[in-house]
């Protein structure tokens, strides 16, 4: 019975197709508005360099001054921060890649006296190893490795324990020197690469 009472008004209805015509055309025909063919494009003026965070604010008065305490350090006191800052803050050192066998693809005669010029520059950063400690005096090595880096006492002790191991790397010939005199007072064998 109620099915009855609700078709009845649908039978009413003069048809259904005069209800959805219009709406159809409607929907599928918005408010067009023909394009001038004539019209030229608009131009939008880019930055020339795109920052997706938009403009930052200027450094603090703090850092203004940091920046200018580094800037009138010694050039050999410069060459020092950016390593230990990578020590500090745990940043990996990234390792250069080698470019040998590349003489054939730049031109195999400009390759020679390249490579005899390469040889005649002094190494300037050096890696100190651990080769050997004393089983004795572990823990003095243990405690000296943690003097000059940033490890923990786990950290450090499982460094040791694989000898050998790189102690640290990209330090001064003067750097390397002090941190081998100190693992030999220690108890253990350190060289520098």
């Amino acid at each position: 019975m109620k099915l009855i009472a609700w078709l009845r008004p649908v039978q009413t209805c003069t048809a259904l197709s005069e209800i959805i015509g219009p709406l159809q055309s409607r929907s599928f025909q918005p408010d067009f508005v023909p394009r001038d063919p004539n019209a030229k494009p608009i131009r939008y003026k880019y930055p020339d360099v795109y920052d997706p965070y938009g403009p930052r604010p200027p450094p603090s008065d703090k850092i203004v001054q940091l920046a200018e305490r580094i800037a009138a350090l010694p050039s050999e006191e410069r060459r020092q921060i950016g390593p230990l800052l990578r020590e500090i803050l745990r940043h990996p050192t990234l390792k250069q890649i080698s470019v040998e066998g590349m003489e054939g693809a730049m031109g195999g005669a400009a390759g020679g006296p390249a490579k005899a010029e390469e040889k005649k520059a002094e190494k300037t950063a050096f890696d100190v190893k651990l080769e050997k400690f004393d089983a004795a005096a572990k823990i003095k090595v243990i405690k000296e490795v943690r003097s000059f880096t940033s490890l923990g006492l786990k950290e450090a002790k499982d460094l040791v324990e694989k000898v050998p191991a790189i102690l640290k790397q990209g330090v001064t010939k003067e750097e390397a020197n002090e941190i081998i005199e100190k693992i030999k007072a220690a108890g253990g064998v350190a060289v520098m690469e």
